[in-house]
């Protein structure tokens, strides 16, 4: 995942409003969103390389997703997937707090990362960058390929949509649209993360569409204050993919 706006406790219908791209490698195998036939408490997409996820939710209430951190200058071959994250924190019994500060101890075992570990009562944010534990408050927050809440153009400006959009009546296509957008921004604005310009560019858009890479998938996900979930995810037909349009609801424990 490299896109992901939400609203925290901030809504009077839900808990949890989720808006999120995965932009990744078209030629990476990946299976959409579904139940795990291995972990059958476990919803959302997975990775078949690594057999890990981005995001994904638990029906014991928990939540969790995860954003790689952009620095070319640091990365390397022999770590451990970072995709394996979420569902050791799914299938654990730790809190969010509790789950973090083990994952401290060895997250220098990755290449960068910011992981979102939420109960339903707390949400946290972590990154092997920052290195500590933040308590995420009540808000609209935004995060890409550099730390929570960094203004970078185009986290700005989605988090300035889902603001508006979800002060109003609003739906999962309303929100897939916006996640849609393939606009991107002036060079003069744009952080400077180590790729050459004309990528910086291209990956300023919040839908990424370049020739090898791309964004994959759009999500959209609500969790009302009763526990019930729903979870829509868009594939775009882009290396060999096929199009696809689900949608799923489920009840949690809070």
């Amino acid at each position: 995942m490299c896109l992901i706006v939400f609203a925290w406790d901030k809504h009077p219908k839900y808990k949890l409003i989720v808006a999120a791209n995965r932009d990744e490698f078209y030629e990476r195998p990946t299976l959409q969103a579904a139940t795990w036939p291995d972990h059958p408490e476990i919803f959302g997409g997975r990775d078949q390389k690594a057999m890990g996820t981005w995001m994904a939710i638990s029906k014991n209430g928990k939540f969790g997703a995860l954003t790689n951190y952009r620095d070319l200058s640091n990365i390397r071959e022999d770590v451990r997937s970072r995709g394996e994250i979420i569902p050791d924190y799914l299938l654990g019994d730790k809190s969010p707090k509790g789950f973090l500060e083990s994952l401290h101890e060895y997250s220098q075992d990755y290449n960068g990362f910011n992981f979102l570990a939420c109960d339903f009562h707390n949400m946290l944010h972590y990154s092997n960058q920052e290195r500590k534990l933040n308590t995420v408050p009540a808000g609209i927050h935004g995060l890409s390929n550099s730390l929570l809440d960094t203004p970078w153009p185009k986290v700005s400006a989605l988090k300035k949509s889902v603001q508006q959009a979800i002060q109003k009546d609003f739906s999962h296509e309303d929100l897939l649209e916006l996640l849609s957008n393939e606009n991107t921004f002036d060079e003069s604005i744009l952080p400077r993360t180590g790729v050459p310009i004309e990528l910086e560019i291209a990956l300023s858009a919040a839908c990424i569409r370049t020739e090898q890479y791309g964004t994959c998938s759009s999500s959209v996900l609500t969790v009302d204050r009763l526990g019930e979930v729903t979870f829509t995810e868009k594939t775009y037909a882009l290396g060999g993919r096929e199009e696809s349009l689900i949608t799923q609801t489920m009840s949690i424990t809070l």
